[in-house]
């Protein structure tokens, strides 16, 4: 159950760009991670560039950026997959929203028995799986 958090610059980003970011990037956690795409959630957070700092300085004019912060089940995929879906992912945000002053990603590996959903904690849907 990846919770992918995007962070982007760009508050007045339109609904069919929104939509095709959530689209991909859970499209991105099924192809590159293999997760269930039922079961991906993608929060966007999107913010005005004057509240976004890269090396101390806010993004000025057209300059966007992005941040993605996803939460995954620890053990649950390989130093490939997970340097695969780095890799895309940034290559999708930036193909989707231009050059980008940073594009950061951070996987967060969760303990099986620490995270879960709707009451279930992961471990115990693994085990019932």
């Amino acid at each position: 159950m990846p919770h992918i958090r995007a962070t982007i610059t760009g508050p007045d980003m339109p609904a069919d760009v929104r939509r095709t970011l959530a689209e991909g990037l859970t499209g991105l956690a099924v192809s590159a991670l293999g997760k269930s795409g039922a079961r991906t959630i993608v929060h966007l957070d999107l913010v005005p560039a004057d509240r976004y700092y890269v090396g101390g300085k806010p993004l000025t004019g057209a300059a966007r950026d992005a941040h993605l912060e996803v939460s995954i089940t620890a053990g649950t995929n390989s130093a490939a997959e997970k340097a695969a879906f780095i890799t895309e992912a940034h290559a999708f945000l930036s193909g989707l929203l231009g050059p980008l002053a940073r594009g950061g990603v951070a996987l967060h590996e969760l303990h099986p028995e620490s995270y879960g959903y709707q009451g279930i904690t992961q471990f115990d849907h693994y085990r019932h799986a």
